[in-house]
């Protein structure tokens, strides 16, 4: 893996070498072919690095980890359409951390502009950008990429070896390749002659692939486009899916973990004594900031570790919440880290007859709560490390544990197994590196390490809190000027810098993303980041800065749309439609969905939101009734535009999820700290909605914009501003902080 540090400063200008089409290394690495890292068995072959065939079929080599997204679905049907072959006759298996398996979608984020009306500039660019990844091997699931990514990749895989199985084909029968046809796994040739892409396999691999082959339109596609099955189904249902938690060696131990409560602080002192005494358990390893034990099942293990007698340092942040918010707040005065939209004049002079409004806004850390708490099995020889976990970053996984049990990269491997939830939580690696410690110690012997539910709850990255200052004017029933301040801890600065060990320069466009790069023509329209310092461990959660800013911004939106004396849903859509097509065309269609226009039943209220986030515009709009002084939450309508949908089933899937898992934010989960220590351990004081809250969903998908968006993240930002818009419409009570069970009670 290449030194992120040096190349990230260099990025730019190994950029524009590309797109000015210099010769500069860059340049030739982005350009040349990666090497195949498979290594099939015995009788058979791979085209490409994603593609293996033997006698039993076709293999695909998915680089994206499976955690409930569906890309065990979709990705074989993009190879199946080019491929032709038998869709559900496709097996799927995670590929190694490899070079050829970089995931260049994530640059699709990357330029510090809006992502709904890039210029062909500004599109060359993120193109150019993608060597970065290429590089160093980016090989990660997140941002809502894996198909935006594989769209091109794994058609042209399938293509490509399709092509070169026709070459073989024509080769054995003395014909021209374009003479021949391929269907069902077969290369059919003139005069009904067959023959299996099994049999023509070993020829095929001796061919030169083409470099580029002209792909199906979508007019001739078999799967693409239609809800499929989930080929991941029946391992889940029947309980033969393997999680990380699942895995399982001959000999193995087990093991858990009990760190400093305190984040980032040492421990100062402890007495095995206790836990030692206690049947079953083998070993009480010293980490540093905390202990591990190792005993005969994980249950022991877990008895084990709070039988342990510890002295904690003190954590190197402030002792609460209220005072970690003081230092956020405090952030709004401070200097902006960015100013990436800054149209018109928004300090310019207000009319008597303009009506400004003004509001401050907060939310609160959050766990990423995975189902699965953190987990994984590694075994250590001394001169070899392989570790089994659900991970979204297994190249970096690798380096991490190699560097922490004195091995390099290349002596360690990793096997991705199911991932039972992951959020961004399992892009990180510290789970990984304590195993790998952990098999260190037990040198010989295979270790599962599994976390608390305790444990994992309050060790998490967490979301950070984040505050906002808005500030609007409307005349004339119209929006003038939106000026908007966030406050928060960088994300993307920490967790790159404990990733590659460097933060990336320039400012930071995730910590303002849902708030400057929204499709609102305002004429005067700014957004300022502000990053507050705080020792708070944080990391990536599900929609990142969208999270937090899709709440300040929709929240406010709707407050001067009240001010203008407007209807909310008209409001913004005046706004879209001057600015965004697509954005535009959500919200008209959850208006239509949801009777928008027509009489409210009495004793309900609904509420609107819109955010454009990873390449895809999302409305929702919530109603709730009152029901005995409480609050029921009894539907909700979703709008999404996709641009290309690969299989409505798993997009409504995704988008409804993206909707729960930002109602229970919106709701009720809040991370709280005394005495430095988080305070939640479980579901008990970390609640999800629960089905008898959950209302009645509708989605429409839409397929207008010009590229392929993000599904996995966009349907959770506009959730909570939908909910609090809608208990606003209900009670006339506008809250500002999350979350909401702090000031009104929900039903259930």
């Amino acid at each position: 893996m290449a030194n992120w540090g040096k190349i990230a400063r260099r990025t730019f200008l190994i950029g524009a070498t590309a797109v000015a089409g210099g010769v500069a290394f860059g340049v030739w690495q982005y350009r040349r072919d990666l090497p195949n890292p498979l290594e099939p068995g015995e009788g058979a072959v791979t085209l490409n690095p994603w593609i293996i065939i033997d006698q039993n079929g076709v293999t695909l080599i998915a680089a994206r980890a499976e955690m409930g997204q569906g890309v065990y679905t979709t990705l074989p049907a993009l190879v199946a359409e080019e491929l032709d072959v038998a869709w559900d006759q496709i097996r799927v298996i995670h590929g190694p951390a490899a070079q050829a398996y970089y995931n260049a979608g994530l640059m699709s984020h990357a330029l510090p502009s809006t992502d709904y009306d890039r210029t062909a500039w500004q599109e060359m660019m993120v193109e150019a950008m993608s060597i970065l990844p290429k590089m160093i091997g980016l090989q990660v699931t997140g941002g809502s990429t894996s198909t935006l990514d594989a769209y091109d990749k794994l058609r042209q895989a399938g293509a490509t070896a399709r092509e070169v199985l026709k070459q073989a084909a024509a080769q054995r029968l003395g014909v021209a390749a374009g003479t021949l046809d391929t269907r069902d796994g077969r290369v059919i040739a003139p005069g009904g002659v067959e023959l299996s892409y099994q049999d023509l396999a070993q020829e095929a691999a001796l061919i030169t692939p083409p470099r580029s082959v002209e792909l199906r339109p979508a007019s001739q596609w078999k799967y693409l486009g239609r809800a499929m099955p989930r080929l991941d189904m029946v391992e889940k249902v029947t309980g033969t899916a393997r999680f990380g938690i699942d895995v399982r060696l001959p000999g193995m131990k087990f093991a858990t973990v009990r760190m400093n409560p305190h984040l980032g602080g040492a421990m100062t002192a402890f007495d095995p004594s206790a836990a030692l005494a206690m049947p079953g358990v083998e070993r009480v390893i010293d980490l540093g900031t905390g202990i591990a034990v190792v005993a005969t099942n994980t249950w022991i293990a877990m008895r084990a570790a709070e039988a342990v007698t510890i002295e904690w340092a003190p954590a190197p942040y402030p002792d609460n919440g209220q005072e970690m918010l003081a230092v956020i707040r405090a952030a709004l005065d401070a200097p902006a880290d960015s100013t990436l939209r800054d149209d018109g004049d928004v300090d310019a002079a207000i009319n008597a007859t303009d009506t400004e409004v003004t509001a401050e806004y907060s939310v609160p850390w959050l766990a990423h709560a995975t189902m699965e708490p953190m987990s994984a099995a590694a075994h250590f020889t001394g001169d070899s490390l392989e570790i089994w976990t659900g991970s979204q970053a297994p190249g970096f996984a690798e380096a991490k544990a190699a560097e922490a049990v004195g091995l390099d990269p290349e002596q360690v491997t990793c096997h991705v197994t199911y991932l039972g939830g992951g959020f961004g939580r399992r892009g990180e690696t510290d789970f990984v590196v304590l195993a790998a410690r952990i098999a260190q110690a037990m040198s010989g012997t295979p270790v599962q390490v599994t976390w608390s539910r305790e444990e994992d709850m309050r060790h998490d990255f967490y979301r950070p809190a984040a505050a906002a200052r808005m500030r609007g004017v409307v005349r004339g029933g119209k929006a003038l000027t939106l000026d908007g301040r966030v406050a928060a801890p960088s994300v993307t600065r920490q967790s790159m810098a404990r990733m590659t060990g460097s933060p990336p320069p320039g400012p930071d466009k995730g910590h303002v993303e849902g708030m400057f790069n929204q499709p609102y023509a305002i004429p005067n329209y700014r957004v300022s980041g502000h990053l507050a310092d705080l020792a708070v461990p944080i990391g990536f959660w599900r929609s990142v800065g969208n999270s937090f800013n899709g709440f300040f911004m929709e929240s406010f939106v709707d407050e001067m749309a009240i001010a203008a004396g407007r209807d909310p849903l008209a409001f913004r859509l005046e706004l879209a439609a001057a600015e965004h097509g697509p954005s535009a065309a959500v919200l008209r269609a959850v208006a239509e969905m949801s009777g928008w226009d027509q009489p409210r039943t009495p004793g309900t209220g609904m509420g609107v939101a819109m955010t454009h986030s990873f390449h895809t515009p999302t409305a929702v709009v919530i109603e709730v009734a009152e029901q005995d002084g409480a609050i029921a939450l009894t539907r909700a309508w979703m709008a999404c535009d996709v641009g290309t949908a690969l299989d409505p089933s798993i997009i409504e899937a995704q988008m409804v999820g993206g909707l729960v898992y930002g109602l229970s934010a919106a709701m009720m989960e809040e991370i709280s700290f005394a005495g430095g220590a988080v305070e939640q351990g479980n579901f008990t004081d970390y609640d999800a909605l629960r089905q008898n809250q959950m209302p009645e969903v509708a989605v429409k998908i839409l397929e207008t914009s010009g590229h392929i968006g993000g599904v996995g993240e966009p349907g959770t930002p506009p959730a909570a501003p939908a909910l609090a818009n809608a208990i606003f419409d209900l009670t006339g009570q506008r809250i500002r902080d999350l979350p909401l069970n702090k000031h009104l009670r929900f039903v259930g």
